[in-house]
């Protein structure tokens, strides 16, 4: 490809770019995901406390599950437009604080409709973050750009992975009140991210709306790779948020130990996401996905119906497995509309995540009170094999 395609893609000082000024955004970018994902993961720890306070049923928590998956990823295209448009890095900036705030607070919630409302405002600070921080923090990175968004997306992934522990121990210590006091370092980040993130760039040519036409022109693999982010979120997404309750109601774990077994799990997840980001640039991203979405199913199955160490090795390598597409379907999604990455970050990363999150959840929770959560989430292993067919139609460069 020609060099002087790309230049009014990109901003106009990105053009002449130093190491050092694109290490630092890179830096600061991913210090922020790593605990905005944190933030996140709190609910699937919360859940058999909420559920033991407020009298919850499963419907009821798989309610609040689609609430956080509407506010937190559904709602993300739209601070991605808005983002693309008005280049404010308040966005990012302010979002470890909102969510660290509200997230952690929801011991503190009256009732059912209160944790509602306070979990979408939760929400609303992981969704301002992830579609401007994906769409800067590597830009100007030309070489070995799958590995940036891999640190980039797997320092996320990584806060997800403790955040079950991070907030187990919070709550055990100081029990469901005391978590509020886990929102600290959130603050303290805003504060950094205030401070020392540099200004967002100015594209070099600027629209006063959005422009569809990137997106039209690429329809169809962007159309492909948006429904295998949907298959991948409907797995990850109902095991992230369901997995405590299923290890504490029917395989007897303690609720630390349902904790830790869920830090098990997404911490393969935020190795796979560096994994998966480095052999895409190896062997190309069509390659990952096909890998993953194929991979993932006998170690999903093993880990439901076996037990021990064999049940808790295989969680860990279906993590590892179903994740190496993260920053492949982000960064592919950049380079087919890269105009427009905001909101292409924003349907990949949050879009599909939230579509997923908002039916799934819920749904999960109503047929989990009729049948058990084991022959559920087993049901659900098999959309990876839907997603490995959906694969091939994608274009092989």
């Amino acid at each position: 490809m020609n060099p002087k395609s790309l230049v009014l893609d990109r901003p106009a000082d990105a053009r002449e770019v130093s190491p050092k000024s694109t290490r630092v955004p890179l830096a600061l970018f991913s210090i922020a995901h790593f605990f905005i994902d944190l933030y996140s993961s709190a609910l699937g720890v919360f859940q058999p406390l909420l559920l033991e306070r407020y009298g919850l049923n499963l419907a009821q928590a798989g309610i609040l599950g689609g609430a956080l998956a509407f506010s937190s990823s559904i709602m993300q295209p739209v601070y991605g437009y808005l983002s693309d448009r008005f280049r404010s890095r308040l966005f990012s900036v302010l979002a470890p604080a909102v969510a660290g705030i509200f997230i952690s607070a929801l011991g503190w919630a009256p009732g059912f409709w209160a944790l509602i409302v306070m979990v979408i405002l939760g929400g609303a600070g992981i969704a301002s973050f992830h579609p401007q921080a994906a769409s800067n923090a590597t830009l100007g990175i030309t070489r070995n750009p799958g590995r940036a968004m891999a640190i980039f997306i797997s320092s996320g992934t990584l806060g997800l992975s403790l955040g079950p522990t991070y907030f187990s121990l919070f709550s055990s210590t100081f029990g469901l009140h005391g978590t509020a006091f886990a929102a600290v370092p959130g603050v303290l980040v805003t504060l950094l991210l205030l401070f020392a993130l540099p200004p967002i760039a100015q594209p070099a040519m600027r629209t006063t709306g959005f422009d569809w036409r990137p997106l039209k022109a690429v329809w169809k693999p962007m159309t492909i790779l948006y429904f295998l982010v949907v298959i991948r979120s409907i797995v990850q997404i109902t095991f992230t948020q369901f997995l405590p309750l299923y290890l504490h109601l029917e395989r007897g774990y303690s609720l630390r130990n349902a904790s830790y077994t869920l830090s098990i799990y997404l911490l393969g997840g935020s190795m796979g996401g560096f994994v998966g980001g480095n052999l895409a640039d190896r062997f190309g991203g069509r390659s990952v996905i096909l890998i993953s979405m194929i991979g993932s199913v006998p170690f999903l199955l093993i880990f439901l119906f076996s037990s021990g160490v064999a049940s808790i090795v295989a969680l860990f390598l279906s993590g590892l497995i179903l994740l190496f597409t993260i920053p492949v379907n982000v960064l592919m999604g950049q380079q087919l509309a890269p105009s427009q990455t905001g909101t292409v970050s924003a349907l990949m990363m949050g879009a599909a995540w939230g579509v997923a999150g908002l039916i799934f959840i819920p749904l999960v929770g109503v047929v989990a009170d009729r049948l058990t959560l084991q022959w559920t989430l087993g049901g659900l292993v098999l959309f990876p094999l839907a997603g490995f067919v959906l694969a091939l139609l994608l274009p092989k460069k």
